[in-house]
């Protein structure tokens, strides 16, 4: 079960057992979850910050803009996909040993190798690892695509006008 709240109050039991009180905003069917608990079985609670997913029409419009470069570059759509998350897209720092650099590149959408590091008196390799944007939010998306559509006007391609790129940001949650 996934639901949102807009409230949440903590309280204790008599025995000092915490409890945590969540007002759900659409109402949720949670019958089979009490006959799981009556029965002896545990559930597993994951409560986190909501955040507004990026609407599918930003990853249309994405990738229809990557086809457009793909035809002026003479180059595929999914490596200039590649290039922009090298350029706009978001990454973390990895340590990795040398054994284990083919490896890592090989688990994320680009990666790029900066060189040797000594940590403790030991050699790693540090890695710029870039997230695919499939698990981007809407923030990061919006920063993607504001760079796939500079480049593009760059390049002469005509993309939405800005009104509407503005609008679809909006609907991000921009």
């Amino acid at each position: 079960m996934k639901a949102r709240a807009n409230k949440i109050r903590c309280q204790f039991t008599e025995t000092g057992q915490q409890e945590i009180v969540l007002s759900l905003i659409e109402k949720t069917e949670i019958a089979d979850l009490k006959k799981s608990i009556e029965n002896g079985k545990l559930l597993v609670v994951e409560v986190k910050q909501y955040h507004q997913h990026r609407s599918l029409n930003s990853n249309a419009f994405l990738w229809v803009m990557l086809e457009k470069m793909a035809g002026v570059l003479n180059a595929t759509k999914d490596e200039l996909y590649l290039q922009m998350l090298d350029r706009y897209g978001v990454f973390t720092h990895l340590i990795v040993k040398q054994q284990a650099v083919n490896r890592v590149i090989g688990e994320w959408r680009t990666v790029r190798n900066l060189g040797e590091i000594k940590i403790n008196g030991q050699i790693g390799v540090q890695l710029q690892c870039y997230f695919g944007s499939s698990g981007y939010d809407t923030a990061e998306m919006a920063r993607l695509i504001d760079g796939v559509v500079s480049e593009c006007a760059d390049l002469g391609i005509e993309t939405l006008p800005q009104s509407d790129i503005d609008v679809m940001n909006q609907q991000w949650g921009r």
